[in-house]
């Protein structure tokens, strides 16, 4: 019988937590995500939700550090042919957003990224986020009520849902978030914008790096199965929606990603 999700706290998610050291775990998994480009794989996935719902914005729920748009948006743009519709606009959000982080990522992808500077609750998205509702690495954070809060909320607004988490509770994959933890005290460095405080909370004091292995268990520990995922949906008040859950994996090495994908059936 399959474990099913403990919901443990993560320190970087509590209100408490300094944000300023909030910011650096961030950027870590951020680094991490770009330096391995997990979220490569489900580019087609996500081109075809946006293709079925004809969005032309996507707003990226609780981004952290910027999320792999980077990555991804350069994927979608060369998956573009002649005379298909422009590449969306992204959208970054947060609860707590990471602003220095997301001026960082505008600038890097030439502005096709932008953020919204305000605090945003996925379970309350404000109105003039319109599109494609995007959720990476995140969805774990939230307990079942709080989960089909988010999924309500985006059913309410009439709104197109993508759920992707690479973290799962799979002794591999726990495995990898050992691994990785030791690999940042090897990249940490080259993790930008460069501060000298980092380092001094990475090696000296390595708060990152403990908060990053204890909330990364946890976070393996907290993702939702897709069967999981389809019994919050099926609690859901959503009669005109189309709904595909399960894992994507392209490659027998790569970790797979579990995936929903809700939006409006036509």
């Amino acid at each position: 019988v399959a474990m099913r999700r403990v919901h443990l706290i993560e320190f970087h998610d509590q209100p408490w937590f300094p944000s300023s050291l909030r910011d650096y775990v961030t950027d870590a998994l951020q680094f991490g995500f770009n330096l391995f480009k997990v979220y490569a794989p489900i580019a087609p996935l996500l081109q075809s939700a946006l293709d079925s719902t004809r969005s032309r914005s996507i707003v990226d729920l609780c981004s952290g550090g910027g999320g792999p748009w980077l990555g991804l948006s350069r994927k979608l743009q060369s998956r573009k042919l002649e005379g298909d519709p422009p590449v969306p606009q992204i959208w970054l959000t947060d609860k707590y957003p990471n602003l220095r982080a997301f001026e960082n990522v505008r600038t890097v992808s030439e502005n096709h990224i932008a953020f919204y500077p305000g605090p945003v609750d996925a379970m309350k998205v404000p109105h003039e986020l319109k599109g494609l509702r995007t959720m990476f690495t995140s969805f774990h954070h939230f307990s079942p009520e709080e989960a089909h809060a988010i999924l309500q909320n985006a059913v309410d607004a009439r709104e197109s849902i993508g759920i992707f988490e690479v973290t799962r509770h799979a002794p591999s994959t726990i495995g990898l978030v050992f691994a990785w933890v030791l690999m940042l005290f090897v990249c940490t460095p080259w993790i930008r914008p460069f501060r000298w405080s980092r380092l001094l909370w990475t090696y000296l004091v390595p708060i990152i790096p403990l908060v990053l292995l204890f909330d990364g268990v946890v976070s393996c520990l907290r993702t939702y199965r897709p069967q999981e995922l389809r019994e919050i949906v099926e609690k859901l008040t959503a009669p005109e929606y189309q709904w595909e859950s399960g894992e994507h994996s392209r490659a027998t090495a790569e970790a797979p990603i579990t995936y929903l994908i809700g939006y409006p059936r036509a």
